[in-house]
């Protein structure tokens, strides 16, 4: 039997597993995956400013690259350096840092899990793991009772020809075609003669186009005069989250006495869909209280999800007027305008902490869209976040 039995080797559960292991190392855990490798293939980055001390502690055991001279954003009209520090992390070196750091029974990769109850779990195999607690840290799963819109990506590893000369990662890269959505490009250095570049948009429909994404990065590199070997990538679809019964979709996807966290239990930023700082934040909140009864631990996630729905209203009104009220190949200027207000104020947006000042200055001055179609889009409710996973 396992003290705590956490379901899902993604950041979240993988951040859960260390912060428990390090906060009571005389526990019995296990972290449950069911692909070969925790954290799937992804890049995960961050501001500096998103974590306390404490979080980036927790994140101290993993390799990443790290760009303490800032980032640069472009727009048509408006280009930018900032000094925020910006840190990225590889999904193998996740999975190295978790192999190395858990107790090697904690390591369950190959390892589906069908059923999950208050008191334990069971795997495809049939074979059931009693469990004091069992945390729920599986991926977000797409709901008629949520509304909005979606971030599709495609991302290309390169190993340059010659130095590419970029110093410092390019954040936004707005400047380019926007084919019926907020597109831009995302590029990070991760070393003299190697790249990540990333094609983003912010889009009504699901579809991930595979040949039309791998074409325009191909543009985009021979444009900016990059060429080489490709290493790798990858894809994604995240929702982008405006609207919705939270209620409901907790109702649908709740199971009694399991503790629900990581995006699946709705710690996303509704706009970004970053999930890093909440995943931290979380994993040190069950850390904290570790040896508190699963259902007593269930309860307290279950209020901290209904908590963080209610604090990131502000961003989901923003992604209202993002899909809702701005002409696809326009919404760029929503956050070309956002990148010319204060730093200090930038950060704070990214930590999904904004405060009450923040929020009237974003909302001040001349607006990007419409406001007929603000208030239209305001007081919609948008489209359901429902879709089939891409091929």
């Amino acid at each position: 039997m396992f003290d705590i039995a956490i379901v899902g080797g993604g950041l979240a559960g993988g951040l859960t597993a260390l912060a428990v292991h390090r906060a009571h190392p005389q526990l019995r855990l296990a972290l449950f995956e069911a692909g070969e490798v925790f954290g799937g293939n992804h890049r995960w980055s961050w501001f500096a400013s998103d974590l306390d001390d404490a979080g980036t502690d927790l994140l101290a055991p993993f390799r990443k690259t790290e760009w303490p001279a800032g980032y640069d954003v472009a727009f048509p009209a408006h280009s930018r350096t900032l000094g925020s520090a910006y840190r990225s992390l590889a999904s193998r070196d996740f999975d190295a840092a978790l192999r190395r750091e858990l107790p090697q029974e904690a390591i369950r990769t190959r390892s589906r899990v069908v059923v999950l109850a208050a008191n334990g779990i069971t795997l495809d195999n049939g074979e059931h793991i009693s469990a004091r607690t069992v945390v729920d840290c599986r991926d977000f799963q797409p709901s008629p009772h949520l509304r909005g819109g979606w971030q599709v990506f495609m991302g290309r590893h390169l190993r340059t020809d010659t130095p590419h000369g970029l110093a410092r990662p390019i954040v936004m890269d707005a400047r380019v075609a926007q084919h019926d959505a907020y597109r831009f490009v995302y590029t990070l250095p991760l070393g003299a003669e190697e790249l990540f570049v990333e094609d983003t948009y912010y889009a009504d429909s699901p579809v991930l186009d595979r040949n039309a994404l791998s074409g325009r990065i191909d543009r985009y590199c021979a444009a900016m005069g990059w060429h080489g070997d490709i290493l790798g990538g990858e894809t994604g679809v995240l929702p982008v989250i405006t609207g919705g019964d939270f209620a409901a979709y907790r109702r649908d996807l709740r199971e009694p006495g399991v503790v629900q966290i990581g995006a699946r239990g709705g710690f996303t930023h509704p706009l970004t869909s970053y999930t890093l700082p909440f995943a931290v934040a979380n994993a040190l909140v069950l850390a904290r209280e570790a040896m508190l009864p699963g259902e007593q631990l269930a309860a307290l996630f279950e209020k901290r999800t209904h908590d963080h729905w209610r604090s990131m209203r502000f961003f989901r009104r923003l992604g209202r007027m993002l899909f809702d009220a701005a002409r696809p190949d326009e919404r760029y200027r929503i956050f070309e305008r956002f990148y010319r207000l204060r730093e200090p104020l930038i950060e704070r947006f990214y930590a999904g902490a904004p405060t009450y000042g923040d929020k009237l200055r974003i909302l001040s001055g001349k607006p990007p869209v419409p406001v007929t179609d603000a208030v239209r889009a305001l007081l919609g409710k948008g489209s359901p976040l429902v879709h089939e996973k891409p091929q």
